[in-house]
């Protein structure tokens, strides 16, 4: 049901009956570690390309979150899934692998809420009995693509961001135990002028802060409604400046706690990250991972995960245009 502008309400309350969690050695360093299924010891996983590791993620992770809900492929009906790479291929070339019908998105870093909130829209109206959301990222992939290639060797600025190396998936269903996906609010682009891809936090966060404005109003509610409230990727810098636009918008965030994915899954005293996080990974893994393994073990009742995004190529940068951003919300109680 439409619910104000730009939200969802979720009435049959679809379940995220199953989740999957694969990253690389460097998160499985991080203090999140326990929280992720699969933690690979080789950026490679065996492949001869950084991009085919990428896919193997993602497959993966879609493979594993439908084998923990005790199913087979054939028995889901749709695939939700994106990631950072020209023509999403990554997602594309896993959904061949998986045959399962599939529907490509491209949200940038908030792919993992945009994919999980379709796929809950499609199975609370019975479009779908099953539907699996995926996303994924890989560092060496997405580092040579959007700034420049770690062999390249280049000094980062401290707002620069470390991506992830990670997939997470889940499968959605009336049937079935798990956490509840309640609402969801689909972000507007918001372009602020900024046209430095060493700091997309900032590019973002007024994006994050429209977003979750845009719920509340909604909604109807207030921050207080959440346990928890977590940004996609924004990290250090960016989550200053979305906590600063949040009191200049008068939202109480205070009546809650607010923290940043980007911030959560690496140890800032011993792994070197700049700024913190970002990717199509970082909030797929560490909400799949961590914030539902919390949810049910009952250490938090009821959520709201923002996953912010950055809409820019390598093209739209060359030929010096600003970065647009979007953030999309999803509302998870136990």
């Amino acid at each position: 049901m439409l619910k104000g502008h730009q939200s969802w309400i979720f009435e049959k309350k679809p379940k995220i009956i199953s989740t999957a969690t694969v990253v690389g050695p460097f998160e499985g360093q991080g203090p999140l570690a326990n929280d992720f299924d699969i933690i690979h010891g080789d950026l490679y996983l065996g492949q001869d390309s950084w991009e085919k590791a990428e896919r193997v993620l993602l497959e993966e992770s879609t493979q594993l979150a439908i084998e923990k809900a005790r199913l087979t492929k054939e028995q889901i009906q749709f695939y939700f899934g994106g990631d950072l790479m020209n023509q999403i291929i990554s997602s594309s070339f896993a959904a061949r692998t998986l045959s399962i019908p599939y529907i490509g998105m491209f949200g940038a870093c908030s792919t993992s809420m945009e994919s999980l909130a379709l796929a809950s829209f499609i199975v609370n109206h019975n479009g779908a009995k099953y539907a699996l959301a995926g996303t994924g990222s890989h560092n060496a992939s997405v580092e040579k693509q959007f700034r420049y290639p770690t062999e390249y060797g280049s000094q980062k600025p401290p707002t620069a961001q470390f991506t992830v190396t990670g997939s997470g998936a889940a499968v959605v269903s009336l049937e079935g135990e798990g956490p509840s996906v309640t609402s969801a609010t689909i972000g507007r682009v918001i372009d602020m002028g900024i046209t430095d891809p060493f700091n997309m936090g900032a590019a973002m966060a007024p994006a994050a802060v429209d977003t979750i404005e845009a719920h509340f109003r909604d909604l109807q509610i207030k921050p207080s409604h959440y346990d928890l409230i977590v940004t996609g990727d924004l990290s250090k810098v960016g989550y200053e400046i979305a906590e600063d636009l949040l009191k200049r918008h008068h939202i109480p965030m205070e009546e809650t706690t607010y923290k940043d994915c980007g911030m959560m899954i690496y140890d800032y005293n011993k792994q070197k990250v700049q700024s913190g996080a970002s990717g199509c990974g970082c909030s797929a893994v560490v909400t799949y991972g961590h914030l539902l393994n919390r949810i049910r073990k009952g250490d938090l009742k009821r959520i709201l995960v923002v996953a912010t995004g950055a809409l820019l190529s390598p093209i739209s940068f060359q030929q010096g245009e600003s970065i647009p951003c979007i953030a999309h919300a999803v509302s998870i109680e136990r």
